[in-house]
């Protein structure tokens, strides 16, 4: 009887596994379609850190310090260094479609935008001290108030104004040029250097004397 039982059961088993499609030893269980797409995504082929869509960067005054410093061509002591993130426009429109005037902007993406001065410099005949500092910006139609704040090593930008240190109101241009990335880069110019910050059809430039 226990036989008979035995042999039923096994039956009964093989049938419903032979009608779940399973019975092929290498066969695999179907994902579903999202679990397929997330199989190929970049966090699955590289699980430590995925691509950002706005790539980190970093520009120094004297330019290309690094590189000189390497090569020992240096003729001129470090001033200052931007670390940014690079957003890019992806056919969207900068202002109205990305940002709005009046609101403030961390001047790049994911981490706060970080100014580092290795020295004393003035802007606008204000002595702004050596040291560490968020960077970012109040964008208005003719003109961007740069603020310096001292909430350093923060995601994103949340303004406390207790923090800032100094602001500057520098004036903006337009060009017939639209560049895609956000860039900041540093420019020799009488006295000192420019950061230019530029992005779309839009220019900016902060004068550090030094």
């Amino acid at each position: 009887m226990y036989t008979m039982k035995f042999l039923t059961v096994t039956f009964v088993c093989i049938a419903l596994y032979s009608c779940s499609g399973k019975s092929k030893k290498n066969d695999k269980p179907r994902l579903p379609l999202q679990d397929t797409v997330i199989a190929q995504a970049e966090s699955r082929i590289n699980p430590f850190s995925p691509i950002d869509v706005s790539p980190m960067d970093m520009s120094y005054y004297p330019v290309d310090y690094p590189k000189l410093k390497m090569t020992n061509t240096t003729v001129e002591p470090l001033i200052a260094r931007i670390i940014y993130s690079r957003p890019h426009l992806q056919g969207r429109e900068l202002f109205h479609g990305l940002l709005n005037y009046n609101q403030p902007w961390r001047l790049g993406a994911n981490e706060a935008t970080e100014l580092d001065l290795f020295r004393d410099v003035t802007i606008q005949g204000k002595k702004v001290m050596e040291g560490r500092y968020i960077l970012y910006c109040i964008p208005q139609a003719d003109k961007w108030t740069m603020v310096f704040n001292k909430n350093i090593d923060t995601w994103g930008l949340k303004p406390d104004p207790a923090k800032d240190t100094y602001r500057f109101d520098i004036p903006i241009t337009q060009t017939d040029n639209r560049i895609e990335f956000f860039t900041m880069v540093f420019q020799k110019a009488n006295g000192g250097a420019n950061l230019l910050m530029a992005w779309d059809n839009v220019e900016a430039r902060l004068l550090f004397n030094f």
